[in-house]
């Protein structure tokens, strides 16, 4: 965590865009992350729909089809609404209100030059993305995280370009408007609230960092900063500003907290992916499930039964790597190699460990079906506490925008 970023915003910001049915490859390339940080981290986690309408607007109804359901995978996997704040960003229109004002600031090029634009351009050929809200889908995401002062963004190392940019767009915010008339004199009055000892120590460190770049003096006097408690937020924001020498910081900047990449291979050995219709979803049947697998292509060099094998370039070899222990490695290892199993006598323990591992995310999915009013009461719950959070961000905005006028 980037130790500019006070200790109240030590926030973690992750969403999902609802187009379709969530699958293994969403439970362990994020929601089991999200069941782990929710446990040390205040954590809000969103259903990102209007960032799915930059590339499904032409029929939105899946959007609204798929929300509910993946709030339902979301719990039935873990993620808890007493740890974590869910929410549905369309109900939090206060994003969309900062999209518009970090637009106004925000130059053209920085968006065109975000590696995702043209790949998923070229991607997504049969959809037209020649729209702003495809263009401006990554300053949205910007507006996402700023809004609630996130410290840690987890992404892939896809998609560590876009905090990087909201990075960018904060500090050019915080340069732009962080410059209040009396700063120096607000800062001055903060310094004296942190009683003699402390100010004369941070005014020490503060020297040593501006006249003679010593890195170490500014990481001592962030610390200081982090331990006052006889100082308000804006005096902190205001005091970190003032020890690296430019003005109070509104919008903090966010770091990227790097994911391990899903190791959930697709059925046919490629990223498990709905467009490449290689999927297990989370709510597949057993019967369905044990049919995917049991269908799945093999190492094409096994003809017959007496064929030896390669495992490597076998995809259930891949899902051996996820779900089996050593021992059942050795055994498909040994047994593929020397032709002494069949393949369908291998993906039985990938059958069983699937099907252990889908089966208590299914029983409690059914239980969440069954009570749409519970499940809708604690979203209803997650956007009161995201919209008084944004509420009060949108205020500092305004305000340092000088758009409260009334």
């Amino acid at each position: 965590m980037n130790s500019k970023v006070p200790a109240q915003y030590r926030r973690v910001l992750s969403g999902m865009r609802p187009t379709g049915q969530l699958h293994l490859g969403h439970y362990h390339g994020v929601l089991k992350n999200w069941t782990e940080l929710q446990q040390e981290y205040k954590c809000y986690f969103f259903v990102a729909d209007w960032h799915a309408l930059t590339t499904h607007y032409e029929d939105p109804s899946i959007i609204a089809d798929s929300t509910w359901e993946m709030i339902i995978d979301w719990l039935a996997a873990g993620v808890d609404h007493g740890l974590a704040d869910l929410f549905i960003q369309s109900s939090v229109p206060e994003h969309a209100e900062l999209h518009l004002l970090l637009s106004m600031v925000t130059p053209l090029g920085w968006l065109e030059r975000v590696p995702s634009y043209k790949d998923q351009q070229e991607k997504l050929k049969e959809k037209d993305l020649a729209t702003y809200g495809f263009l401006g889908y990554p300053l949205l995401q910007s507006a996402d995280i700023l809004m609630y002062k996130a410290g840690l963004v987890p992404v892939g190392e896809d998609q560590v370009a876009h905090v990087e940019l909201t990075r960018e767009v904060a500090r050019r915010f915080n340069h732009l408007y962080g410059r209040e008339p009396d700063f120096e004199e607000k800062a001055e009055i903060a310094i004296k609230k942190m009683g003699k000892k402390n100010a004369k120590m941070f005014n020490k460190l503060r020297s040593s960092y501006q006249e003679n770049g010593d890195h170490e003096a500014l990481n001592v006097a962030r610390a200081l900063l982090e331990a006052q408690q006889n100082i308000t937020v804006g005096d902190k924001e205001r005091l970190f500003g003032y020890l690296e020498g430019s003005g109070r910081v509104i919008l903090p900047e966010p770091q990227s907290l790097l994911t391990k990449a899903s190791k959930m291979p697709g059925l046919d050995g490629q990223k498990m992916s709905k467009s490449y219709n290689n999927t297990i979803a989370l709510r597949d049947e057993p019967e369905e499930v044990e049919k995917k697998l049991r269908t799945m292509p093999t190492d094409p060099a096994r003809v017959r039964l007496t064929d030896p094998g390669n495992p490597a370039k076998c995809p259930v070899w891949q899902f051996h790597e996820v779900y089996s222990d050593e021992g059942v490695c050795e055994w498909v290892q040994e047994g593929c190699r020397s032709a002494g199993i069949g393949c369908l006598e291998c993906k039985q323990p990938v059958i069983e460990a699937v099907l252990r591992e889908l089966k208590p995310m299914q029983e409690r999915a059914l239980e969440y079906t069954e009570q749409p009013d519970l499940v809708r009461s604690i979203i209803v719950e997650g956007n009161e506490k995201a919209r008084d959070v944004a509420k009060e961000t949108i205020e500092e905005v305004r305000a340092a925008m000088s758009l409260n006028l009334i």
